[in-house]
């Protein structure tokens, strides 16, 4: 029987993001994605106009149908979520489907370059504090581990103390492990900080930086994590190899001059990503 995970994110009908790219990835690596949507999109925010269904009324009822036929998932992930309701209903969520040895994994898409998002209030950001509690993975960026942890966002000369610092009063909130993506690390290299709750000290990984990230690494990034999660691959060895599977990504995007709004090129190199 296929291991699944339930993938909580918006579905975009047209660029590479979300739920659009994380589906082709969890299935690549052989695992089922079973999608619960937060709101869907025409298309993503980054273009100039968009139209947008927001899912919360319907999302209970949806629920409901996933109990009655008393499904399990090995995995839940997270994602965009749009309101303080629909954390709450996430959180209910994971109270009803959680077994022992479900992976929960919570990408805290809340803002990047040290803006929150527009549709993110004071309140839906204290939520979002309450709901990492409940994952055993987090995946912030660095604005968003700024934002949740009240510390004051600069964009680079980071020292490795700060954000072992950083790292653990995440970690305090209550999730195991964790990943701080998009650290601006000099000499033109970005970087993730990677720790676990008991662990030892945080582990520092760099690569050269390709350019400015484009819509839809993230969810790449978290997708795998999540399937990594399920299938039992150690942690840094699932956040390494994201890491180099995105910079792949992105040096064919340029490659292939695929257009900014479109998100990465990540098609082309699935054959790249071995399944562990």
């Amino acid at each position: 029987m296929s291991r699944k995970i339930a993938i909580i994110n918006d579905i975009s009908g047209y660029g590479r993001c979300s739920t659009s790219v994380i589906l082709p990835i969890v299935s690549h690596l052989g695992v089922q994605g079973c999608a619960l949507p937060t709101a869907i999109f025409s298309n993503h925010t980054g273009f100039p106009s968009f139209y947008c269904m927001d899912f919360t009324q319907h999302m209970p009822a949806y629920i409901r149908e996933w109990k009655k036929l008393e499904l399990q998932f090995d995995g839940i992930m997270t994602g965009f979520l749009g309101s303080a309701r629909q954390i709450g209903i996430v959180e209910d969520f994971i109270a009803q489907f959680r077994n022992q040895g479900t992976q929960v994994l919570v990408d805290p898409v809340m803002g990047d370059n040290g803006r929150i998002y527009a549709t993110y209030t004071e309140k839906l950001c204290r939520e979002m504090r309450r709901l990492i509690a409940y994952a055993d993975i987090i995946t912030p960026n660095l604005t968003e581990a700024c934002f949740l942890t009240g510390t004051r966002y600069h964009e680079s000369g980071w020292k490795r103390r700060e954000l072992d610092d950083l790292a653990h009063r995440l970690l305090d909130m209550g999730a195991r492990k964790l990943v701080i993506t998009g650290i601006h690390m000099g000499s033109g290299s970005i970087g993730n900080a990677i720790a676990e709750a008991g662990g030892e000290e945080t582990i520092f990984q760099r690569q050269l930086q390709v350019e400015q990230t484009r819509s839809g690494t993230g969810d790449v990034f978290a997708a795998i994590l999540a399937a990594d999660a399920v299938n039992g691959v150690d942690f840094v060895d699932s956040c390494h190899r994201s890491s180099r599977f995105v910079r792949q990504c992105l040096v064919e995007t340029i490659k292939s001059e695929t257009a900014h709004n479109t998100g990465i090129d990540f098609e082309s190199q699935l054959e790249r990503l071995k399944r562990k």
